[in-house]
């Protein structure tokens, strides 16, 4: 008898404990994410369309984005910080940002890292170059100058086939920076996502788009490994903004054309984050829209 009011209570215990590190566990996501103040994300500026600095602030498509993300969670409004690509991750880690607001790549090695969202656009290598030059492969980079942002997934593209391929990199904090190399002649090519590079090429007609490499990636936004409850609660914006066309609409306003079809702009994946990758949870939910 005395064996069972002991087990009874060592149960009690381990209840009482669970609870309590479920309280704990609770509050300190309330202190990652406070309800009542901006949303807080990171992203390099000069990615255009994705955001760009004006005079009145952040403008662009991943602006909107987020801006839409925190009026459907309930947060009020968003503060953008501006952060270099090579600092983003440690940005993100050391909590001065709630998630990453770039147009960053889904991959395997980012995921053993950080969560991701369902994938919100899909893209692959977009190689930019001078109106006047030709570049109909990768075999046309042999003894060339190619211009990346330092730390991007261009920048590891442009590592692993530097050899194979035999060209030069040139690595540049800032994808303007990368623009201004071709444009002057320092580098054949900039080589970013294809519809950072498109634009890019629509807003200036010394340059245009010299080849595109349709590979099947994908851009989400990444939280830290322990914010999954967070995480989920984005992607349930982001599904909704897929199913009544928002996340569509401001593709076609910001990109000036449709997005191509099957796009993940309008394909909403089932469970949380980014099916393949780790951190994916594929339990079935329904759309939890207003």
């Amino acid at each position: 008898m005395k064996l069972g009011k002991f087990a009874q209570r060592l149960a009690l215990a381990g209840t009482a404990l669970l609870l309590l590190s479920g309280a704990v566990a609770s509050q300190a996501a309330d202190a990652d994410h406070p309800a009542g103040q901006p949303l807080v994300v990171g992203t390099d500026f000069g990615l255009a369309p994705w955001v760009v600095r004006t005079d009145t602030g952040p403008q662009g498509f991943g602006v909107d984005v987020v801006n839409e993300v925190a009026r459907r969670i309930g947060r009020p409004g968003v503060h953008i910080v501006d952060v270099n690509f090579s600092g983003l991750f440690s940005a993100l880690f050391s909590k001065r940002i709630e998630f990453t607001a770039n147009p960053l790549n889904i991959t395997a090695e980012r995921a053993e890292r950080m969560l991701f969202t369902e994938p919100i656009m899909s893209t692959g290598n977009g190689f930019l170059v001078r109106a006047g030059d030709l570049m109909n492969g990768f075999n046309d980079l042999r003894g060339k100058e190619l211009a990346v942002n330092r730390g991007t997934i261009s920048d590891t593209w442009a590592t692993e086939n530097a050899a194979k391929y035999g060209f030069n990199i040139q690595r540049y904090d800032v994808f303007p920076d990368t623009v201004q190399a071709v444009i002057t002649g320092r580098a054949f090519t900039a080589l970013n996502e294809i519809p950072t590079v498109v634009f890019a090429a629509s807003r200036n007609k010394a340059v245009k788009i010299g080849y595109e490499d349709f590979n099947g990636r994908n851009f989400g936004f990444a939280f830290r490994l322990d914010d999954a409850a967070y995480r989920n609660k984005v992607d349930e914006a982001l599904e909704c903004m897929k199913h009544d066309g928002t996340l569509h609409k401001l593709y076609v306003k910001w990109y000036g054309t449709e997005p191509a079809k099957g796009s993940a702009i309008d394909t909403i994946y089932p469970g949380y984050g980014a099916p393949g990758f780790k951190g994916y949870d594929p339990q079935p939910h329904p759309l939890k829209c207003n």
